[in-house]
């Protein structure tokens, strides 16, 4: 198993973070993909497949820890491609929600 769980949905209250930009006081560091809980059934191949995948964006996946789960909220190609690497470190923000 490449993540810890498969979720649909954010189970945690909304953080008010929606651009990539309302990310940027979150220093980055590393988690581990079996850790980690998606927030999405689905994989967008285009995005997974794309060399510039992260040029419009944060080079950081988004991760929100809640209740002492870590939730993939942004970045589950970067995830994907990483496990496809064979390497089970992501680098990611990871917001602590209470």
């Amino acid at each position: 198993m490449i993540f810890k769980a498969v979720g649909a949905g954010r189970p945690y209250p909304d953080h008010g973070r929606d651009g990539v930009g309302d990310w940027s006081d979150v220093p980055p560091r590393q988690v581990r993909l079996d850790e980690l809980v998606t927030t999405k059934r689905t994989l967008d191949l285009d995005a997974l497949l794309a060399d510039d995948s992260t040029f419009f964006g944060d080079l950081f996946a988004h991760v929100v820890e809640y209740r002492g789960v870590l939730y993939l909220e942004d970045g589950l190609h970067r995830a994907v491609r990483a496990a496809l690497q064979q390497r089970p470190i992501l680098h990611a923000r990871v917001l602590t929600v209470a």
